[in-house]
């Protein structure tokens, strides 16, 4: 055998991911909202176009899939006229039109501080410095020893304009603890008698996990008056100052919309949300005149490029949630039909082999896409499911057995609620095999209690 070292000439077939792949991948799979900053900050970048507002509502028929794209038509027409500043800009937005919250937490507090009276400057100081110590649940994260050491006042004083705060809306707020937080809500409630303070101060843990015997032992009452307390409790509120956190809301605009036209369900990519590209005519101008410089003729060359391989992009996008889109529905007709009992158990490489795309492609256009439905609205990914067997050879989905499993917790007797294990046997005499391990992961993902805290006296 000769070895040795030399050159060869081969072919071979490589992807390269050149900037323009990775920019159309990328486009893929964000959502409507990410979509829409993503345009925003492109704009910004690429001043050769602009973004319009879509003004007309996407055509009622779904569109087939076309090989060749018009880009005069994905941009727009060209517009005419003057360049101006503010000419052909969109600052369309559908979330510009959200509620904003209310005030702060603080804002709150504070305005409540200026209605009390007889407040000297230094207990006003404290008051402030309270509030502004205060986490995003109500709770007061620093010891009345630090606030004493930091502001240089006495510690009763602290802890009388503490007592103070402690009375303002919301009721709960500037507690130090859990425990303390509940006893203040049942004391605005007049609620605090001497048995539920001492349940909620030495054992709500054992509340939180139904050991009702147990309490009941311990304070000197029956389970079933522990179980009027434990309901009591769960009325009150363990996070006031939650409800003015201003923490970043998501807001579900669905990518696609199914609707049901005859007895045909017809899928509409939402282009309503999506602004459309535009040519900014100022630069539209520039390219045409003969004086303008060869430098600046090349700089809009390559934007112009950079937008029509976005406006391509954008299309492909549409192109290929249309398509996955098509193929979920065709697939999951009883679903739409009949309702979740007939979802039917689906993975994506069944969808890639019906629309001829890669296993990622379609990982990549139904992550974090939503769509609307007669049903109402879904996640893309939540017709992924996975398959249990039944008695007749035929398959069910997990989203059916978590459906049934609820059900039967719904309508068990609460006095002697149902095992994993009774759960487990009830699905075997429907058809459905399925163990009690799996019965307890359905439960947990649907986050109901086990057997022993659902239990009632």
């Amino acid at each position: 055998m000769n070895m040795g070292l030399g050159l060869f000439q081969e072919q071979t077939l490589k992807l390269v991911m050149t900037p323009e792949l990775r920019q159309a991948i990328t486009i893929l799979q964000y959502s409507a909202v990410d979509l829409i900053s993503y345009l925003q900050e492109q704009a910004i970048e690429n001043p050769v176009f602009d973004l319009e507002a879509p003004r007309e509502v996407a055509s009622a028929k779904a569109e087939k899939p076309t090989p060749e794209i018009d880009w005069k038509e994905i941009v727009g027409n060209r517009a005419s006229g003057e360049y101006t500043a503010t000419k052909n800009e969109s600052t369309y937005n559908p979330l510009d039109f959200v509620h904003q919250g209310s005030d702060s937490l603080y804002e709150h507090l504070e305005r409540q501080l200026g209605y009390v009276k007889g407040f000297t400057p230094l207990q006003k100081k404290i008051a402030l410095f309270l509030i502004g110590n205060l986490d995003e649940k109500g709770y007061l994260e620093v010891t009345l020893e630090e606030a004493s050491a930091k502001l240089g006042a006495d510690l009763l004083e602290i802890e009388d304009v503490l007592s103070i705060l402690q009375h303002f809306d919301p009721v709960g707020v500037a507690a130090r603890s859990l425990e303390e937080c509940l006893l203040l809500q049942l004391e605005h409630l007049a609620l605090d008698d001497e048995k539920i303070v001492q349940v909620v101060k030495f054992h709500l843990q054992d509340l939180a996990d139904n050991r009702y015997q147990r309490i009941a032992d311990k304070v000197g009452c029956t389970p079933l008056d522990v179980q009027a307390m434990a309901d009591l409790v769960r009325t009150l509120n363990p996070r006031p100052g939650a409800a003015y956190s201003h923490a970043d809301t998501r807001y579900v605009i669905p990518d696609v919309a199914v609707e049901k036209v005859g007895n045909e369900y017809v899928v509409l990519v939402n282009d309503i949300a999506t602004p459309r590209l535009k040519i900014n005519s100022f630069y539209e101008k520039m390219l045409n005149q003969q004086k303008s410089q060869e430098e600046a003729k090349q700089f809009i060359h390559e934007k112009l490029n950079a937008a029509m391989w976005l406006a391509k992009s954008l299309e492909q996008r549409r192109l290929t949630l249309m398509r996955v889109t098509q193929a979920i529905v065709e697939m999951q007709q009883d679903f739409f039909d009949r309702g979740i009992d007939f979802l039917k158990p689906m993975t994506q490489k069944e969808i890639a082999e019906k629309v001829n795309l890669h296993e990622s492609t379609i990982s990549r256009a139904t992550s974090n896409k939503y769509v609307q439905t007669p049903r109402g609205i879904f996640e893309l990914k939540y017709f992924f499911t996975s398959a249990l067997s039944t008695s007749s050879g035929e398959a069910t989905s997990s989203e059916s057995v978590k459906r049934r499993i609820k059900a039967l917790i719904e309508q068990e007797d609460r006095k002697a609620p149902l095992s994993d294990q009774k759960l487990g046997e009830m699905l075997q005499a429907e058809g459905i095999e399925i163990s009690r391990r799996t019965v307890a992961k359905y439960r947990e993902e649907m986050m109901i209690p086990s057997s022993a805290k659902r239990k009632r006296f």
